[in-house]
């Protein structure tokens, strides 16, 4: 899926009929200056989507549980799903019309010690299967495993813990995306209840 890079659309126009907007921001020298920068890109974006001051949307991130943003409108307030992702110096955010949603980024780097990761939080299976790549591929494949899981947990508002049975029956309920990155990244997008976007 496509992220507009810069902020600075509007989300009508991101989000299509999908209902979902990606938007993307880079080059941040640290990661509170990140945190900022995509939030106000949140802030304006869904601004300019409700036609309403930026100061009637309030952003929502309480510590265990997805973020979400309070829009006041005319009508009442409305509550839209919200996922934030950084990694290095890129910062992604999804926002949903049509309820949860997860996004992550993950930079493509070797994890020395992928093996007992990958069994421990990804599963068996998802272990065994990377164990039968070349190292050159591994590490690329390590990368996009993780950064699928942890954009269904962020959809399903679950925080990483190891792998159990019931956590891979919760986690079918999402379908992923995969997310356009600079090279080097790889990223998803989770929703749940939908056959496309």
């Amino acid at each position: 899926m496509a992220i507009h890079w810069g902020g600075d659309a509007s989300f009508a126009r991101l989000a299509g009929s999908s209902g979902v907007a990606i938007i993307g921001i880079r080059g941040q020298p640290d990661r509170e200056t990140a945190r900022l920068r995509i939030r106000a890109a949140l802030v304006a974006a869904l601004a300019a989507h409700y036609g309403i001051d930026a100061g009637r949307i309030e952003l929502h991130s309480p510590q265990g549980a997805a973020p979400w943003a309070a829009v006041a409108l005319d009508s009442g307030h409305h509550r839209i799903a919200l996922s934030i992702s950084h990694d290095g110096d890129i910062s992604v955010a999804a926002c949903s019309l049509n309820g949860a949603v997860g996004i992550d980024v993950t930079s493509i780097l070797p994890v020395p010690d992928w093996r007992p990761v990958a069994r421990d939080y990804l599963g068996r299976a998802t272990a065994d299967a990377l164990a039968t790549l070349p190292h050159g591929e591994r590490d690329t494949a390590f990368a996009q495993a993780w950064s699928e899981h942890e954009a269904r947990l962020k959809c399903l508002g679950l925080q990483l813990s190891e792998w159990r049975d019931d956590l891979a029956l919760a986690l079918r309920t999402c379908r992923n995306f995969s997310l356009a990155l600079p090279e080097g990244h790889v990223g998803y997008l989770a929703l749940t209840g939908v056959s496309g976007a």
